[in-house]
């Protein structure tokens, strides 16, 4: 956390808007294409999360996809704007603050990616898979190539304090290893004073490896490492 397929549709938009427009804890399906024109000649150092699909897990099967600003930006900014996720991404505001946010992911040079955690077809939590040896992450401890960090957020509050976060961290984590042939380790550096993500880092195979000083907080280093993907 910081500071932490099927074939398109020309209705998809406009299904989203109107999913966009219910309650945080009724749930709507979402259309898993993550093509569209936003998407169009990115740049590319994360090894197409687009195409990585689905994985099944306790929950139901989960699935990253790409975020789309036109579809899903009041989606993760009424997210953001929850005062128990405002505390640690500090992006609560009007919806440009958001906008701004992941604009200047979708217009980078593709070193990290802002996508819905999709479960069971149901956007229920936001996440940003990065690049974390090209990241300032990368100048507080001893990085490697192709190292790949992960921030998250739950969204619904339904989904927190039940252990769902743990069971999603693992799943992404597993999604980057075998997606991503050339990472060695997963990396996350939530908030130290953030004691639940920090427990479900640990309960999801991460292992602390330090303490950080990350400016705008103190975090704790978080790894999961391939090599101890299927004993921790």
């Amino acid at each position: 956390m910081p500071h932490t397929d099927p074939t398109p549709s020309s209705s998809t938009d406009d299904t989203i808007d109107m999913r966009l427009r219910q309650e945080e804890d009724t749930a709507h399906l979402i259309d898993l294409d993550s093509t569209g024109p936003e998407a169009d000649d990115r740049p590319d150092l994360l090894d197409h999360i687009a195409e990585w699909g689905a994985v099944k897990t306790s929950a139901g099967a989960f699935q990253l996809v790409p975020v789309r600003i036109g579809r899903d930006l009041r989606l993760i900014a009424r997210w953001m704007n929850d005062p128990s996720v405002a505390a640690f991404w500090e992006l609560d505001g009007p919806d440009e603050t958001t906008a701004s946010h992941l604009g200047g992911q979708l217009d980078g040079d593709g070193r990290s990616v802002p996508c819905l955690g999709v479960l069971d077809g149901v956007p229920m939590s936001y996440w940003e898979v990065y690049r974390a040896d090209l990241d300032l992450l990368a100048r507080h401890y001893p990085a490697r190539p192709h190292d790949t960090g992960i921030h998250l957020l739950i969204g619904r509050v339904s989904d927190r304090g039940r252990g769902l976060g743990t069971t999603l961290l693992r799943a992404a984590a597993d999604l980057v290893l075998e997606h991503r042939p050339s990472c060695t380790r997963v990396v996350a550096e939530p908030d130290l004073r953030n004691t639940p993500s920090v427990a479900a880092f640990l309960g999801a195979g991460f292992r602390f490896s330090a303490e950080v000083e990350l400016p705008g907080k103190r975090a704790a280093l978080m790894l999961r490492d391939r090599a101890l993907r299927h004993v921790l």
